[in-house]
């Protein structure tokens, strides 16, 4: 090889490190660039934004929805779906209800309706897994069916919760500071991340993802490392459910229409990978918190509550075409 020619394939290298360095450097921060900038321009142009008690405030509006993400992150890593989750919330709300009326026990009430959300998670992934049919026709229709389990249960009709303590789940504060959704988000963000990026089921989730084939090659339990994605992603949901049940102090058949949607925006614009295999849990997070701050600030300056519906949309599609032309790239 002449001198030139391998200088050139120098070039060619270092450019290539360097693009390679890119991608990674906007993969790693370039979502939390996102959060900075636009919690810096809303603090510019609302004076409100800055105080405390509406940090709080966002929080406290996207620990629910929080939740959700940490557990879809799970699903959509290992190349899945889950649409399910707005229909596990009714299930959980309706679930509580009836034990509370039946037992009066928070403790009973809270853990049979996790356990029911769990088991329908398993479900979702046995179907999936076991019988290779596709995550959104699946998850399509045990919607339904989790949907009309939770009119059946309830009768169709919403029931009010008196229980002062039940109360304090959704609406308490740790030294009458930090709202207990809030703790309950922290808590399943650092549990979400040991278990992705520490442990050996989250390996697996990533090989499942990123390449089914070599995954198996490789001797992962491909089975039960999907069923494990929506058994986490049931678990999250039921979460989520007794905060929110809580929070509104009824029981409802008819709540979580369309949460799936905030959930997967929080995934895709924290880096999350519709092409599965790729994904962070402080990138799920922070997607959640640009959430939040989209809706905080739209409310601030007025802004009509439908163009957030709209902003979240373009959000996910820029996203996704973000995503697309990073992978074109590697």
């Amino acid at each position: 090889m002449s001198r030139k020619s391998a200088n050139a394939a120098s070039e060619s290298i270092r450019f290539g490190m360097s693009e390679i360095e890119f991608n990674l450097f906007m993969r790693r921060y370039g979502i939390g660039m996102v959060m900075v900038i636009m919690a810096v321009i809303l603090a510019i142009v609302s004076p409100t934004f800055r105080t405390s008690g509406n940090v709080i405030s966002i929080l406290l509006q996207v620990s629910l929805n929080g939740i959700l993400a940490l557990g879809m992150v799970f699903v959509i890593t290992g190349g899945g779906i889950d649409l399910s989750i707005g229909s596990l919330l009714a299930l959980t709300s309706v679930i509580i209800g009836a034990m509370l009326n039946a037992t009066g026990s928070i403790v009973l009430a809270c853990v049979v309706s996790v356990a029911a959300t769990t088991v329908f998670g398993l479900l979702n992934g046995i179907l999936i897994a076991k019988f290779k049919m596709f995550p959104f026709v699946v998850t399509l229709a045990t919607q339904l069916v989790i949907r009309g389990t939770a009119y059946i249960i309830s009768g169709g009709y919403s029931q009010s919760l008196a229980n002062a303590e039940f109360k304090e789940i959704g609406a308490g504060k740790l030294f009458g500071v930090i709202p207990y959704p809030v703790i309950i988000l922290t808590v399943v963000a650092i549990l979400a991340y040991v278990i992705l990026h520490w442990t050996k089921f989250g390996r697996y989730v990533y090989a499942v993802g990123g390449n089914k084939n070599a995954a198996i090659a490789s001797g992962v339990n491909v089975f039960w490392t999907t069923a494990g994605t929506y058994i986490i992603s049931g678990f999250c949901c039921g979460i989520a459910g007794i905060i929110m049940t809580s929070r509104i102090s009824a029981a409802q058949p008819n709540i979580g229409v369309g949460y799936e949607t905030d959930a997967i925006a929080a995934c895709v614009i924290g880096g999350t990978s519709f092409a599965g295999g790729v994904s962070t849990i402080p990138g799920t997070v922070m997607g959640i918190v640009i959430i939040g701050l989209i809706y905080n600030g739209m409310n601030l300056v007025g802004i009509n509550s439908y163009w957030q519906t709209i902003t979240k949309g373009l959000l996910i599609i820029g996203a996704v075409m973000l995503d697309m032309v990073m992978n074109k790239r590697k």
